[in-house]
């Protein structure tokens, strides 16, 4: 266990949804918890970050990662995925449980428990599998692995075909009080696809995903949490009937959340006219009128979080051919940057509501005591701006993967500090 360490942060504007506070005050976290935040703090002995000019906000909380470990380090490590998260100004990160062997089990979530807190600059959560093996027949040490440290269940990119195993399931997690976090996909409608089931993947001679593979198994699980009373969390939501369908079954009082991912609001099927498999990912790039959507779910409340699903794949698996090449892109570094230029910049949410969707938003559909800023509170603490320029140059990345369709992409704001019980994980040089 990393020692908690205290520091003053000064001058910033602080922004906490949770406690409803945004305004120009100081952040004092002394022994790795918050004990003050106002103006004109002083303290004595303790580590001083000037923040002025810039936004000072709850640690930032990304839900959805794959860290690869154990079992696939070629790929991803836990010690370098937290590395990126901080890189990425997250504190705490969720990682999936499609591993080598499987987090199916209290071992395997003990083993990453530990090893995070041997090798992790950021607070790491484990996510247990739905199933055995994540083979959707037979349901995992649920229990056992909620005693040893997960936060959540999911089969994530092996969803559970059998309505009745998922049924079973969300009675489980009712009874434990964590969510069932799906990815929504009717394996049998996307069997076979690389992109989006389109104008676009007709053209490209490339194998179609057709919206309905996600749409019919959001509407079952949504059908099966109104039944069982379950809190069910849709993973990277991408097409607009998705979206519709959460919005009605929330305003039906069902205990449903959902999250969405940067490239989902800020790319389209057509940037898939490069053939480059690093635009390649599960669910796929969609329409222009599902980023659409998104991005009105995202400003009506509607949507939750923001989640990186950050999927590391080494440049020798992701760069064969397209139809051959694994789903998925790495996230961690981009989302805050993402976040600003398609969705702040441009006035389709304030900073406040950017700030809710990284902290108090996930923090609540996982029952996490983090995502707020008030004394005692945990001490950490996400520092960004809104103005400075900067390129994102993937050759740079703290993440063992390189596989970024962003690499190139000027932002404008973006992370300033990662601050973890009281201690900085990482600062812009």
């Amino acid at each position: 266990m990393k020692t908690p360490g205290s520091i003053l942060i000064k001058g910033g504007r602080v922004i906490d949804p949770a406690s409803k506070f945004d305004g120009l005050a100081d952040v004092l976290v002394r022994d790795g918890k918050v004990e003050a935040v106002g103006p004109g703090l002083r303290a004595d002995g303790v580590e001083v970050l000037d923040a002025i000019g810039s936004i000072v906000a709850p640690g930032f909380i990304d839900m959805h990662v794959h860290l690869r470990e154990p079992g696939i380090e070629h790929a991803e490590t836990i010690e370098t995925g937290a590395r990126a998260a901080a890189a990425g100004g997250f504190t705490s990160i969720c990682c999936m449980p499609n591993t080598l062997p499987t987090n199916d089990s209290a071992t395997v979530t003990s083993y990453i428990v530990q090893r995070a807190r041997e090798v992790a600059d950021v607070n790491v959560f484990p996510i247990g599998a739905i199933t055995k093996g994540s083979k959707g027949e037979e349901l995992a040490a649920i229990g056992s692995m909620h005693e040893a440290g997960i936060v959540a269940i999911s089969d994530d990119g092996r969803p559970v075909m059998n309505a009745r195993v998922m049924r079973r399931a969300m009675e489980l997690a009712k009874a434990l009080d964590i969510p069932v976090i799906d990815h929504c996909e009717d394996l049998n409608l996307s069997a076979g696809g690389d992109m989006h089931e389109g104008p676009e993947s007709v053209r490209l001679g490339l194998r179609g995903i057709p919206s309905a593979s996600e749409d019919v198994m959001v509407a079952r699980d949504l059908l099966l949490a109104e039944l069982t009373g379950a809190w069910f969390h849709v993973a990277h939501l991408s097409t607009c009937r998705s979206m519709a369908m959460v919005a009605f079954a929330k305003s039906r009082g069902v205990h449903v959340s959902c999250e969405v991912t940067p490239h989902h609001f800020a790319l389209t099927d057509e940037e898939l006219s490069v053939y480059d498999s690093n635009y390649k990912m599960k669910p796929p790039l969609r329409r222009s009128r599902d980023v659409e959507a998104i991005i009105e779910g995202i400003r009506s409340g509607t949507v939750d979080a923001i989640a990186t699903d950050h999927a590391p794949h080494p440049g020798d698996e992701k760069m064969q051919e397209f139809e051959r090449c694994p789903f998925g892109i790495t996230g961690l570094e981009t989302a805050i940057g993402l976040t600003l230029s398609e969705l702040v910049h441009p006035g389709h949410i304030t900073v406040g509501r950017m700030v809710e969707l990284f902290t108090a938003g996930p923090a609540n559909v996982l029952r996490m005591d983090r995502g707020r800023l008030t004394a005692g509170a945990p001490g950490d603490v996400t520092v960004f701006d809104l103005t400075s320029e900067w390129t994102f140059d993937v050759r740079q990345s703290q993440s063992k993967s390189r596989n970024s369709p962003f690499s190139g992409r000027q932002f404008k704001g973006g992370q300033v500090a990662t601050i973890v019980a009281g201690k900085i994980a990482w600062r812009r040089a």
